[in-house]
């Protein structure tokens, strides 16, 4: 497939359009302010991020759903992006398995130029649609999956290249833009667009563009866990103690649960193999770790719906 290189008067143009690329007139002064004065610019500009998100959750919501069928259906939830985007979705992606213990490849997270660009930018990534195609292939992409396409202006090829090839898989998509009208939105089956407004420096989209889009993803994933039953209350009961940090917060999680002691806690945890979520289960419903367990796959995982059928 030949890729096609837009003329500068036609990238122009299309950045004249794109809201984030806009100067913004609050800002224009900003070389010329005390530190302080700077920081509260920038704080101003980022209090309207949260806003725009909420204006959001009709649709957030929607793409929360189709995860869950994916994840129901054996699917996994994909981001791509590129640049700042991209960077964000793999960061999400890489924080679900140990807040999760969920497997390595049921949340993925895709960049341009691949892992160099995770650090280093790689010129025309971006700007790669047939790459986009190319690297959902790579990793087996099919139609039980969902993918997330993160583009900060909307116009990013990399990723209307892998939304298009979904499309054609008749998998679910979502795109993340934060600016109406992009071509990404008519790309994406749930489109969200929290409209954030100019930077606080022109272009400089890892500012509020890039709050709202680490925003929209914590939302996406974690709605999407409490929906798979990886919580309990507010609780993280699926939390992977792979390390001192961790298994001391599994005690406490345990304890939280169940308003048993720490020593009670350690002993449960120690029957459960350190799973938060059936030592928290064994207390509650005075059981041991294979009853426990045994009522746990009986509804799925979910902690509060096997304790209430006790």
């Amino acid at each position: 497939m030949q890729k096609h290189t837009p003329s500068n008067a036609t990238l122009l143009n299309q950045l004249d359009r794109i809201i984030s690329e806009g100067r913004n007139p609050d800002t224009l002064d900003i070389d010329l302010l005390p530190t302080s004065e700077i920081l509260d610019k920038i704080n101003r500009e980022d209090a309207k991020v949260a806003q725009a998100v909420k204006q959001e959750i009709p649709h957030i919501a929607e793409a929360v759903e189709a995860i869950v069928k994916s994840f129901q259906a054996g699917g996994r939830l994909v981001y791509q992006g590129a640049g700042t985007s991209g960077r964000l979705g793999i960061l999400d992606a890489v924080e679900c398995r140990p807040t999760f213990s969920v497997p390595d490849n049921m949340v993925c997270g895709i960049i341009a130029g691949g892992e160099t660009a995770i650090q280093h930018a790689v010129e025309g990534a971006e700007d790669n649609e047939a790459q986009g195609r190319a690297d959902l292939q790579a990793i087996g992409f099919n139609r039980n999956d969902t993918l997330v396409g993160l583009s900060a202006s909307g116009r990013t090829p990399y990723v209307l290249g892998g939304l298009k090839y979904a499309a054609e898989l008749e998998c679910a998509t979502v795109s993340i833009t934060c600016n109406p009208g992009s071509d990404l939105l008519t790309h994406a089956q749930i489109g969200i667009c929290p409209v954030v407004g100019p930077e606080s420096l022109t272009g400089s989209t890892r500012m509020k563009s890039g709050t709202a889009q680490k925003l929209v993803l914590n939302m996406l994933s974690t709605a999407s866990m409490i929906k798979m039953g990886k919580t309990y209350q507010n609780l993280m009961v699926d939390v992977n103690a792979s390390n001192e940090k961790l298994r001391a917060r599994a005690i406490r999680i345990v304890m939280q649960a169940t308003d048993c002691d720490e020593a009670a806690a350690a002993s449960a945890l120690k029957a459960a193999n350190n799973q938060a979520k059936l030592a928290i289960l064994m207390i509650l419903t005075n059981s041991n770790a294979e009853q426990a367990a045994s009522q746990l796959a009986e509804h799925q995982g979910f902690l509060r719906k096997a304790v209430q059928a006790k």
